[in-house]
């Protein structure tokens, strides 16, 4: 797999540099601001690309904005976001043209390599990782009126495992239940959602961005 790094703390790009190459990930390129971040993209069209969001100059949203500019440029990109905090709006301008091939986590799960690895093939095949720090403080920002808030409590909890990018043999495990239990509460989730079987339209997908742009 092929990957591109853009972060501006040499400490921690060279960190994740060693990381991954570790892992057996062949890293293409290692940049520190956006400008060069997608010159590294166009020149080496990776497999994924792990992005910082607070890069140079300002230090504010430049890497999410530079992430979702080289998606829309080479829609099959796989994007791993990594942030300092959790920024809800960042996660969603991430999602906003489809949540397909993307990933958000904190940069402290980086130490924990198995589940950064996990995230980075898990992006790649087309799935989502969303931290699960995250998923809890947008469960905890619901409004009342929400769609979200029609949902059983333990709809909500597969929901919110599913954000991560979890499957169903995954959930089961995570919160001690059967796999036809999982599939009977995501039957119900799409229905409280009025998601309808669509050959255009992953259902798994638009509840999981339905959850995170409704927050």
């Amino acid at each position: 797999m092929r990957i591109v790094i853009a972060e501006d703390d040499t400490l921690l790009r060279e960190g994740l540099n060693l990381v991954l190459r570790g892992e057996g990930f062949d890293v293409v390129a290692s940049v520190g601001d956006p400008a060069a971040f997608l010159a590294a993209v166009e020149e080496h069209r990776p497999d994924v690309a792990v992005v910082d969001v607070r890069m140079p100059p300002t230090h504010t949203d430049e890497g999410i904005k530079a992430a979702v500019a080289a998606r829309r440029a080479h829609p099959g990109l796989a994007v791993l976001v990594l942030s300092a905090y959790v920024e809800q709006s960042f996660a969603t301008d991430l999602l906003a043209d489809g949540a397909r091939s993307v990933g958000y986590l904190l940069k402290e799960r980086v130490g924990r390599v198995d589940a950064f690895v996990e995230a980075l093939h898990r992006v790649a095949g087309g799935g989502t990782a969303i931290d699960p720090e995250v998923v809890a403080q947008l469960f905890a920002q619901r409004r009342a009126d929400d769609p979200v808030e029609r949902l059983t409590p333990r709809e909500k909890e597969v929901l919110s495992v599913m954000a991560e990018g979890l499957g169903n043999g995954a959930i089961a495990q995570r919160l001690f239940i059967t796999e036809n239990a999982v599939h009977k509460h995501i039957r119900n989730i799409f229905l409280k959602f009025g998601l309808t079987p669509d050959d255009q339209t992953d259902r798994r997908v638009a509840a999981v961005l339905h959850y995170l742009e409704r927050a």
